[in-house]
């Protein structure tokens, strides 16, 4: 008898390996062909999860927004295998914290991951007051049941895409049928209506997806997946995506032509039309990026064809995504990216101009979780947007009005013409060859933290001097020792150090003429030792640069000759 148990045990040890051996196969079948539902249910059969079990495990999640079991695994991958872990996992492992709205333990890893200070509740709470609107949004009904995004205009009515289309395959990423584009009437209840699926000519059984259209409605863009999939970087079998372009000819869409800069080898996608259809925006993976995904644009000529796509540089791109591009009327560009500091995963930003910088649209619109696509009509404040907050992509429309924003009152500096923060005096004096914080200059740091308070949207620099009783490169020392002792003064009050900058002049900047070691009094040299406050987000860095201030100091022989 206790030879059939030994022998029955063995053989239950066996099936059972046998079976986490199939499951680990089936598993890495599915997770190299994107299909993550069906390899997350592989892996969690798994008793024993390796490094690689836990890492694709912890993918398949995040990949289908199952963002609390995502975390709950990235955890386990790092208290396991820390200091093993490749860094785009703590990346992910962050994101699906924040979706979860754990952004202490976010900040942290971010923090560590990105070298940057990321405090959520400071970026939040400051943002809010600068960012130039404020959203109101509902979701927009009719579109509860199925994944839709990519929302655009389409003369008055919008044009979407969704998987509502039951006759189309199955997508093994998200069991859910392949994308196809529609059109509807939007009514006043925010309800679509009369909702149109485009002809066979624009959906096959492939994805398609992010229509826009020119200003006459006859010429469309849109986003198709190629047939043919490819392996990536990750050894994960993926299908491009390529950007199309069709003609309304009598009433019906043709001449369907993909456009010259797509490829089997890499993506574009998420077009964007400008107002006179003289430029189009979107998103790439292509060689020679930034990382990732970049935004681009391309000139169309006015025979059609195209010019050579231009990424948009790095004060838009960044190493991560910044995909769904939209210029609206005002040529402002709106884009998403979880490369940008933000609330989590994919955020909603707007640049302009040049593109050198970018603004994260806030906390009244964007989440935790991915939100994307925007879309406005910017003269009359109304728009779109997608979001899988709730838990798959759905549809929202927002109207949007302008943040009143309080601006921090300033002074002009007579001498240099910066803007000084209001205070009393508006500079702190030190005693000869100190750093220290005189006890009188207490009262006026105190002066500028209540107004940092006051105004969290301000930044301020501490620029430092000293007089010219030393040597060029001691009172260059000296005047940098005065600029950070006032920071850490300003820093142990309670403002948050990336508000600060700091830097020191030496005695290159005096207020009066005593540019000599020699020749004033000590009250006129006095004048030249010190700290003052300008806002350094008000002015450019070179406007900045432009004071006429200094500050004293001199190198230990000199101290002793001039004691007197």
């Amino acid at each position: 008898m206790k030879n059939i148990y030994s022998t029955l045990l063995i053989l239950f040890v066996s099936i059972t390996a046998f079976g986490q051996k199939s499951d680990i196969r089936d598993g890495n079948k599915f997770f190299a062909n994107a299909a993550y539902i069906d390899a997350a249910d592989a892996y969690e059969n798994v008793n024993e999860k390796s490094q690689e079990i836990l890492q694709n495990l912890g993918d398949s999640y995040f990949y289908t927004n199952q963002m609390q079991n995502a975390a709950e695994v990235y955890e386990m991958l790092f208290l396991r295998h820390s200091g093993a872990v490749a860094p785009e996992y703590q990346f992910r492992y962050a994101h699906a914290l924040m979706a979860q709205g754990n952004y202490v333990k976010a900040d942290e890893l971010m923090n560590e991951l990105s070298g940057n200070d990321w405090n959520h509740e400071e970026f939040k709470n400051t943002l809010d007051t600068v960012v130039p609107h404020k959203f109101k949004y509902d979701q927009i009904m009719n579109n509860a049941s199925s994944s839709d995004f990519g929302i655009g205009f389409y003369g008055d009515r919008v044009a979407f895409a969704s998987t509502r289309n039951q006759e189309r395959p199955i997508y093994p990423w998200n069991k859910m049928p392949a994308l196809d584009l529609y059109s509807a009437q939007m009514d006043d209840d925010g309800e679509m209506k009369d909702i149109v699926l485009f002809s066979d000519v624009i959906n096959t059984d492939e994805h398609e997806s992010s229509a826009t259209f020119s200003q006459d409605g006859n010429t469309i863009y849109f986003d198709r997946t190629n047939e043919d999939r490819v392996k990536n970087e990750n050894d994960v079998r993926v299908a491009h995506i390529s950007i199309y372009r069709a003609e309304m000819v009598d009433g019906e869409w043709t001449n369907v032509e993909k456009l010259p800069f797509s490829s089997e080898e890499y993506s574009v996608e998420h077009p964007s039309l400008n107002a006179d259809g003289t430029k189009l925006f979107f998103a790439s993976d292509m060689p020679g990026g930034s990382g990732s995904f970049d935004i681009y644009v391309v000139d169309i000529n006015e025979d059609g064809t195209f010019g050579t796509p231009q990424n948009l540089g790095a004060g838009v791109n960044t190493a991560h995504r910044e995909q769904f591009p939209f210029i609206s009327e005002n040529d402002v560009l709106y884009f998403t990216s979880d490369g940008h500091q933000g609330f989590g995963n994919l955020d909603i930003y707007r640049t302009e101009g040049d593109f050198s910088e970018v603004e994260n649209l806030g906390s009244s619109i964007n989440s935790g979780n991915d939100d994307f696509a925007y879309v406005v009509k910017e003269s009359d404040e109304t728009g779109y947007f997608a979001s899988n907050r709730r838990g798959t992509d759905n549809l929202y429309q927002f109207t949007r009005e302008e943040n009143e924003i309080v601006e921090a009152p300033t002074e002009v500096d007579p001498t240099s013409g910066q803007d000084l923060i209001p205070i009393d005096g508006s500079k702190i004096y030190f005693d000869f060859d100190k750093a220290t914080i005189k006890k009188e200059s207490e009262v006026v740091l105190d002066s500028v933290v209540t107004y940092m308070n006051d105004y969290p949207n301000i930044k301020v620099k501490v620029e430092s001097h000293a007089d010219a009783r030393g040597s060029d490169s001691y009172n260059m020392a000296l005047s940098k020792r005065r600029a950070a002792s006032t920071v850490d003064y300003l820093v142990k009050k309670g403002i948050d150090r990336s508000r600060l900058t700091s830097e020191g002049y030496g005695e290159t900047r005096p207020v009066n003429d005593c540019t000599q070691p020699t020749g004033c009094t000590n009250a006129e040299y006095a004048k030249n030792r010190r700290s003052a406050f300008v806002v350094s987000n008000r002015k450019s860095e070179s406007q900045s640069m432009t004071e006429d201030d200094s500050e004293d100091s001199m190198d230990d022989d000199m101290i002793e000759d001039n004691e007197n």
